[in-house]
């Protein structure tokens, strides 16, 4: 059986979406605005990267590092710290890139340019988890962390030789190695974020983490407390206060919420009819399920489904939607991985 967190991310329909590369030359300095439904990331190939978040917080990356901003915050990446910055917008017009090959700033040294590979992840419009409430506003991933976590290492090593390899295949190869590192980066930073850490917990409790299993297994599966409770070996009490203080919410909101985001993964996926999905959701009619829906997200299920509703759409310049195919532009290769 999938595991409950592979589980919560194959729900939420995590997808590597946009990638470029960059080689910007000293001074620069861009304003990266928000972008919700995504999570960020810039890994270093070359030179050094200054990463200052809304929150007053700064980071500073060099090669091999990596920045995962999980909720697509907006940010400022620069050359140095307190220099003065641009819009992605007005970089990527100034510039002239079109979104093919590389994302160029400047002409100065080529050996002390920044060189990254830069990307976007996205989730379905509404995907919720507490998983995804406990993650913190940056990941940062160091050379020290990747020589500790093998797989992690592995992933980001193989995204750095193949944005840079000539060849058909490069951003749809990107697209599924980003995955697997924003997965692995996650679970390498737990140590660092205790809200992430309480919600894993919850995931590898003995008890809680039988009792999601369950849920997860078989979610249409009517779960009353009562009958939770009893699978897992606990008092009724004991496991509602129990699952509440590890996950946040009661058992019974969990399942009602796990519910919908099964329901949202179905509309986004499949030409199942609203009856259909409201069965598959473990509503006994498609009038209940449609007032539930609505009232989580905001409108009710046939709305959402109309084209162009459901779509995880960003607004990201031009010149930048069409960057993901990372074409064979002529580009000097990378001196770390």
């Amino acid at each position: 059986m999938r595991d409950v967190l592979s589980d919560v991310f194959e729900t939420i329909r995590l997808r590597g979406t946009l990638y470029f590369r960059t080689d910007y030359s000293p001074p620069w300095a861009i304003t990266v605005p928000a972008y919700e439904q995504a999570a960020r990331f810039h890994l270093v190939i070359q030179g050094r990267c200054h990463i200052s978040l809304a929150s007053g917080r700064s980071i500073n990356l060099g090669p091999g590092d990596l920045a995962l901003i999980p909720r697509g915050q907006q940010h400022v990446l620069a050359d140095s710290g307190g220099r003065t910055s641009a819009s992605l917008e007005q970089v990527v017009e100034e510039s002239g890139y079109d979104g093919k090959g590389t994302f160029v700033i400047g002409k100065g040294d080529p050996l002390a340019t920044t060189q990254m590979v830069c990307g976007h992840l996205g989730f379905s419009q509404g995907a919720d988890h507490p998983l995804l409430r406990a993650l913190p506003e940056v990941i940062v991933i160091t050379q020290a962390d990747r020589a500790r976590h093998a797989l992690l290492d592995e992933s980001l090593g193989l995204v750095a030789r193949r944005s840079f390899a000539d060849g058909l295949g490069a951003a749809a190869s990107i697209s599924r190695l980003s995955e697997v590192f924003f997965i692995e980066a996650v679970r390498v930073s737990i140590e660092h974020h205790p809200a992430l850490a309480q919600i894993m917990k919850a995931m590898t409790d003995l008890r809680i983490g039988r009792a999601l299993e369950l849920v997860h297994k078989a979610p249409t599966d009517p779960w009353p407390v009562d009958r939770l409770a009893k699978a897992i070996g606990m008092s009724r009490s004991r496991f509602a206060k129990r699952f509440t203080e590890l996950l946040g919410m009661a058992p019974m909101t969990y399942v009602s919420e796990w519910r919908l985001q099964k329901a949202l993964l179905r509309l986004n996926t499949n030409e199942a009819g609203i009856k259909e999905i409201a069965a598959q959701a473990g509503y006994r009619s498609a009038a209940a399920f449609s007032r539930a829906f609505a009232q989580r997200f905001g409108v009710p299920p046939t709305e959402y489904r109309r084209p162009g509703l459901s779509l995880n759409l960003q607004i990201v310049p031009t010149a930048l939607q069409t960057s993901s195919s990372l074409v064979n532009a002529p580009f000097r290769s990378p001196r770390c991985s």
